[in-house]
């Protein structure tokens, strides 16, 4: 089989929660464990590290990649969804799967796929953690999907679990208040693995102690151990209970959101020292300070051009359009032009209730089936008066955008990772 004829018969023969929603949402991991067995176990050859959360997950399995990979570990990544390449998701050292690993992958294991019928989610993992095993990585960090309890990566033994913060997304699945999406996302605990809670959430923190004490995993709930100082010329000094942990350390993330991830990152990167990894803080500093460049991570915040600003961000849920907003209106600019698209199960009027009136829109949609049409959402504009127009894919918009904006502008592209996928500049 060609590469290309792979790639048809993940996408045309498997259901995908790109592509389908919660129609691909399996509620059991039997798939996964049926094609793990056919590959003789492949995620019990690989230490990993586990990653769950509403926001910040996908950034902070990026960035601990790459401290690791700084450390001189050969270290695996596998996160979702892709957002130009499906090669995307599987990487090693910040190199994604080679095309002819997918392709044999398929062709070796095309039957049995077809026996177990798993989600293209379901399939993505087997091979992944296969590729992993085979390539002989020192460690994978591993991002859930969806969730964490039924999700297909819940089948690993973690060196140590990561839950960021908890936000109301994917309600139609995970459930409709965040002591249930909670409890779907403190699923990845495993007993004796210790399990970080990135973000304080008071209401939230009952929750965790219960789950963690019955499954006997022991619990870290950071709220003040860490404390970040702004320096000058975008540096930081990080403090871990007053005493000096970093010194210096800059992020090639530019979102500020980004900043709240750090104290999850860096508890991670502790635990796995004390379980005797080699990271010194040099090494930590070096990571945090080429993340995008070593691992290849792109649409947070991601800066196209200057002159006009165009800034590309894959915020999508209210928690995240809240602080990606908070730190456009710290931007210095002229007139702020925002394209925005976003999935049919998206609540926009919580979304457009964020959005400045001042600013102009450009309403567009593109070619995944799961992004709302232009005409609902131009329907949903239209009651928050918005200034705006309407076109088919982000490109066209772009364009129109560039065409009008002054050099002293802003353009943001948000709402979705299919929008931003389908930008031609990023």
């Amino acid at each position: 089989m060609k590469y290309q004829e792979c790639l048809d018969f993940l996408y045309l023969q498997l259901p995908s929660y790109q592509q389908s929603g919660g129609r691909a949402f399996k509620e059991n991991l039997d798939n996964t464990v049926d094609l793990l067995s056919v590959l003789d176990h492949p995620e019990h050859k690989i230490k990993c590290v586990h990653i769950a959360g509403t926001n910040g997950k996908g950034t902070s399995a990026h960035a601990i990649a790459a401290v690791l990979q700084a450390s001189d570990y050969k270290v695996g990544l596998y996160t979702s969804p892709h957002l130009k390449s499906f090669r995307e998701r599987i990487k090693i050292n910040g190199h994604q799967i080679d095309k002819n690993a997918i392709r044999n992958f398929i062709k070796k294991h095309k039957d049995m796929i077809k026996v177990v019928s798993p989600s293209f989610f379901e399939m993505t993992v087997a091979m992944a953690f296969d590729y992993f095993a085979t390539q002989k990585v020192d460690i994978a960090i591993v991002e859930t999907g969806l969730g964490g309890r039924l999700d297909s990566t819940n089948v690993i033994d973690p060196e140590v679990a990561l839950i960021t913060n908890i936000g109301l997304d994917h309600t139609d699945i995970l459930g409709d208040t965040l002591e249930k999406i909670a409890l779907e996302k403190a699923g990845i605990m495993k007993k004796n693995r210790p399990v970080i809670i990135g973000s304080f959430q008071n209401r939230l923190i009952n929750l965790f102690k219960v789950q963690a004490t019955e499954k006997e995993a022991p619990l870290i709930q950071l709220s003040d151990q860490y404390q970040i100082t702004p320096k000058a010329k975008g540096q930081y000094h990080i403090f871990k209970k007053d005493e000096l942990l970093l010194e210096e350390v800059s992020f090639d993330i530019k979102s500020k959101y980004f900043v709240k991830n750090i104290p999850g990152i860096l508890e991670v990167l502790l635990q796995l020292k004390k379980k005797g990894w080699k990271i010194s803080p040099e090494q930590m500093v070096s990571g945090l300070g080429g993340i995008t460049t070593s691992t290849g991570l792109k649409g947070r915040f991601q800066i196209l051009s200057n002159l006009p600003k165009i800034i590309a961000d894959v915020s999508h849920n209210l928690e995240g359009i809240i602080e990606l907003m908070g730190q456009i209106k710290m931007l210095d600019h002229k007139q702020l032009h925002i394209i925005y698209g976003a999935t049919k199960d998206r609540n926009i009027d919580e979304i457009f209730d964020q959005f400045p009136k001042e600013a102009q829109y450009y309403l567009t949609t593109g070619n995944n089936s799961r992004l709302m049409d232009l005409k609902s959402l131009a329907e949903i504009g239209e009651k928050y008066c918005l200034d705006k127009g309407e076109f088919l894919n982000v490109n066209l918009a772009l364009t129109f955008v560039k065409s009008i904006a002054d050099k002293d502008d802003v353009i943001l592209i948000t709402g979705s990772t299919f929008i931003i996928g389908e930008i031609d500049e990023l």
